[in-house]
């Protein structure tokens, strides 16, 4: 819910959904008690399971606040574009009444053929239910997230907690390919008490190689070349028998987080899964910034466009980090390893 002014007036508007029509539904009132039916969004782009957590806010395209735009999002589950949660966003207009999307893809069902084309929020498997908030000092958009799925989200291996929520997201509208498109940034204060720095230029590298300052928490940037190689990237959280593979397949335009031996996996039979996102470097540099925490990691790709969040459950003692180049060889031209408290 929102105060909206505008050109029809200034009032309440609350955004609900009606869940398994995949139908957004929008109302005003002036008293928050007596409530008027303004209009109807949807279905459209990813109705593969029920809608809830809606969320209608605007933002600046490129910061430029001579051109607002609206955005709409909407969680659901299941249907994610890796299985089981996840959320979607549409762009669009605003005008006090109803929401018009300028980035709907498909009307009605669903399209399994067409999902890299829908917008979402996160192409990981544990970033669900995401909402905003309204009035943040210096008119910042945060949003924080979820990090779970329903597909087995009553059976991780934690106690006496189950679920943690993502890190809090600073959203904001960019020009990509001419196409306004939502960029994550954590909201991230340096602590000035991180534990150790390690930082690395010029790797080249072929085949699987360690490097120093692995940790449990930490914060990796990381920014590859491509060179011959079908797959190059980073294993964290690793100990030689298990680790989470973060891979990047420039030949396919993905990036891809395998986490079948990444610790604990047996607890749910969805939860050992090869996840992808698509991911292209017009530069042709990869730039990967990854928190990683002590059952999850929380990946912003290409300056925040593409976003990748999971759950992951290694052993405490599995901390090292590697760099890998697969059939061929690629290029780290920076990495820094920050271990944080």
């Amino acid at each position: 819910m929102f105060r909206y002014s505008g050109p029809r007036g200034s009032y309440w508007v609350m955004v609900a959904v009606e869940a398994h029509d995949h139908t957004v539904v929008l109302y005003r009132s002036d008293d928050l008690k007596t409530w008027e039916y303004l209009s109807s969004f949807g279905p459209a782009n990813g109705t593969g399971g029920v809608w809830e957590c809606p969320d209608l806010f605007h933002l600046p395209l490129d910061g430029n606040e001579d051109n607002i735009k609206w955005v709409l999002t909407v969680n659901l589950h299941p249907g994610g574009p890796n299985g089981g949660s996840a959320g979607q966003y549409f762009v669009g207009h605003f005008d006090g009444v109803t929401f018009t999307a300028a980035s709907t893809v498909t009307d009605g069902l669903q399209d399994p053929a067409r999902m890299d084309e829908y917008l979402w929020l996160d192409w990981g498997r544990d970033y669900y239910a995401a909402v905003s908030f309204n009035n943040v000092p210096d008119g910042r958009r945060l949003m924080i997230g979820w990090m779970n799925n329903w597909q087995y989200g009553n059976e991780i291996p934690t106690s006496p907690w189950r679920s943690p929520m993502s890190l809090v997201r600073e959203v904001s509208l960019v020009s990509s390919n001419g196409q306004p498109r939502l960029s994550q940034h954590p909201v991230w204060e340096d602590p000035g008490s991180d534990t150790g720095t390690v930082s690395y230029t010029g790797l080249d590298v072929d085949g699987v190689h360690p490097v120093e300052g692995g940790a449990a928490v930490q914060l990796i940037e990381a920014t590859f070349v491509p060179g011959s190689a079908e797959e190059f990237g980073l294993v964290i959280r690793g100990n030689g028998a298990e680790g989470t593979r973060i891979g990047i397949r420039p030949a396919d335009g993905r990036l891809a987080v395998d986490r079948t031996m990444s610790g604990n996996t047996d607890f749910h039979e969805t939860f050992p899964s090869i996840d992808s996102a698509p991911l292209q470097a017009p530069g042709g540099t990869y730039v990967l910034r990854i928190f990683v925490d002590h059952c999850s990691v929380e990946i912003f790709a290409q300056n925040g466009q593409v976003t990748m969040t999971e759950l992951i459950f290694p052993d405490p003692e599995s901390i090292s980090v590697s760099v890998y180049a697969s059939e061929g060889t690629a290029t780290v031209s920076s990495l820094k390893l920050t271990t944080l408290p």
